[in-house]
């Protein structure tokens, strides 16, 4: 009873679901096979779509200056030329122009100069989501690792892991995948881990050391039917002892990184947070002809949203938490 009234008291606080359409598709060449999109802390734009066309470079301006093929080739001191990319999952771009890949199919964390040259690997086991940090160290999350979180150093070495997964099943290896999930960082250096399957949607903040601090969690009454659902779905894999196979719950996040604010999107719902985790407005997003967008991937700019989807492509749309402050 207290959970049901802790969950309408939060619903109450925040603003009556609303309609959201996009301005524009922008980036029109990307679309299936989209993974993320992010501002890098050197300021450039990354785009990244697998197996093509690979990672999209540009700069502050808008212009593209750099493309990372995941089918192209680069050439070596040799004079022989090698594939750059596998099959890339994310990318992050840091201060000083590195550019973190986290390249799934070969298990490395690709590391690249500011202008595309391969500068070294990092061994991986299946690295799913990757965050640059402040002084060289790149946070990388996996599938199959003890900890949610693996920090890097400049050289590559494993300087410390945080983040215990949330008890959601007996099954060791079911669990694990349960606990997969995506990353992002604000101007302060936190690291956000959101959660994919967590039946309660969950971003979870961390300091640079691995300090948890707060949740971002949606509780209200109407998201307690799916949540029921999804804790369920697990019982019913879990008795099963197959290979697990579940729809994402929690689909793309992004954070304004001047504040710390945390928007999510569960399909076509966007959810928006201010930086203590109350949750202030919910949304349903549509493209410009009015069809459902169902988001994979959020970049919080400073008075737009760009919302990716795979595979319906880019669209920009105007920040509503911005309209009355213009």
């Amino acid at each position: 009873m207290m959970c049901l009234l802790a969950c309408a008291a939060g619903s109450a606080a925040a603003q009556d679901e609303s309609d959201l359409s996009a301005g524009q598709r922008v980036f029109p060449g990307v679309g299936p096979g989209l993974r993320t999109i992010k501002r890098g802390a050197d300021g450039r734009l990354y785009i990244l779509a697998s197996p093509s066309p690979g990672l999209l470079v540009f700069d502050a301006q808008g212009k593209q200056v750099l493309s990372i093929n995941e089918t192209g080739t680069a050439p070596s001191s040799s004079g022989q030329r090698h594939a750059l990319i596998t099959f890339a999952e994310d990318c992050d771009g840091a201060a000083d122009g590195k550019i973190y890949v986290a390249d799934r199919g070969a298990n490395l964390i690709q590391v690249f100069t500011s202008d595309g040259a391969p500068l070294r690997s990092i061994p991986v086991n299946a690295p799913v989501a990757v965050a640059a940090l402040p002084e060289g160290e790149v946070a990388v999350a996996t599938l199959r690792e003890s900890h949610l979180v693996i920090v890097f150093d400049k050289n590559g070495r494993d300087v410390r892991e945080f983040g215990d997964p949330e008890p959601l099943s007996e099954r060791a290896e079911l669990n694990r995948y349960l606990n997969n999930g995506q990353l992002a960082t604000d101007a302060q250096g936190h690291l956000y881990y959101a959660f994919a399957y967590l039946p309660e949607p969950t971003v979870r903040q961390y300091d640079r050391l691995g300090y948890a601090g707060q949740d971002f969690q949606y509780t209200a009454v109407e998201a307690f039917a799916t949540a029921q659902a999804a804790r369920k779905e697990i019982e019913r894999q879990e008795s099963k002892g197959q290979q697990p196979s579940f729809k994402r719950i929690l689909t793309a996040v992004g954070v304004d990184r001047t504040n710390g604010e945390v928007w999510i999107a569960l399909y076509n719902r966007l959810l928006h947070f201010d930086k203590e985790g109350n949750r202030r407005a919910t949304y349903k997003i549509y493209t410009p002809q009015g069809a459902r967008l169902e988001a994979n991937t959020i970049l919080v700019e400073q008075d737009r949203l760009i919302i990716g989807s795979d595979p319906l492509g880019i669209y920009e749309f105007e920040r509503p938490d911005k309209r009355n402050t213009k």
